[in-house]
């Protein structure tokens, strides 16, 4: 008998317990090997055991996106090893607010690390991935300050307008090899433990559909990788319908 293919494999870099959970767990539920990484393994076991309890293939992979021979061999193990990248997703946040007077040039840099060098490092050696295959699809965690810098957000702001040029770029170079690159702008409070616990008055909001479900947001990320060549989303923003933008 013949082996069976490896099935294709998702990867989801900044898989946390909100937005980035429920992403892996829809492609899970979608036919696809997550291999879900965050800088703490560990974090991720639970996320790993909640996708194979429900029948789905994951793997956890402890990585830190700012170097680049970690991504390297990360990227490079799960090919090997596991199957052919066939989505990968970039959702780490680096959201750390401060009054321009008083930030340092150590945070600034560390936000811009985190939230656009990460994104460059994890996206171009995805892209090394999908090329010679002629397929993919890459989608980036956007947030309001990829389009605008509110006050005490300038790193933030910074970093995330950066990334959102680099998947531009991205999606004007790869679009003609057959590789979807989409940027999502999550324009809202997402219902997480940290808006519950800091912004309780924003979390009330929820009973009124006020703030972002992080499920609602993955079908979203799914919506853009099944979408047919022809009429492929580049940009898409999600917000409640009360936000105001």
């Amino acid at each position: 008998m013949a082996a069976q293919p490896a099935a294709p494999v998702a990867v989801v870099v900044g898989a946390g317990d909100a937005t980035g959970g429920a992403i892996a767990k829809r492609f899970a539920r979608g036919g696809y090997t997550v291999c879900a990484t965050r800088r703490s393994a560990d974090k991720l076991q639970p996320l790993v055991d909640e996708i194979r309890a429900a029948g789905g293939q994951a793997h956890g992979f402890g990585s830190d996106a700012r170097k680049e021979d970690e991504v390297d061999a990360l990227f490079d193990d799960i090919e090997t090893r596991i199957g052919p990248i066939e989505v990968f997703v970039f959702n780490i946040g680096a959201n750390v607010p401060s009054s321009i007077m008083e930030e340092t040039a150590r945070r600034y840099f560390k936000v811009w690390e985190m939230a656009c060098f990460a994104g460059f490092l994890t996206a171009r050696k995805a892209a090394r991935c999908m090329a010679p295959r002629g397929k993919g699809t890459m989608l980036f965690t956007g947030a309001t300050a990829s389009l605008r810098g509110s006050a005490n957000f300038a790193a933030f702001a910074g970093a995330k307008a950066a990334l959102r040029a680099l998947a531009q770029s991205m999606a004007r170079e790869l679009g003609p090899r057959g590789i979807h690159v989409a940027h999502v702008v999550v324009d809202g409070a997402i219902d997480t433990a940290f808006i519950r616990e800091n912004f309780p008055e924003r979390y009330a909001l929820k009973e009124q559909d006020g703030i972002l479900n992080p499920e609602h947001i993955a079908e979203s990320y799914w919506m853009l990788h099944t979408q047919p060549r022809d009429a492929w989303t580049h940009e898409l923003d999600l917000r409640p319908w009360m936000e105001k933008f």
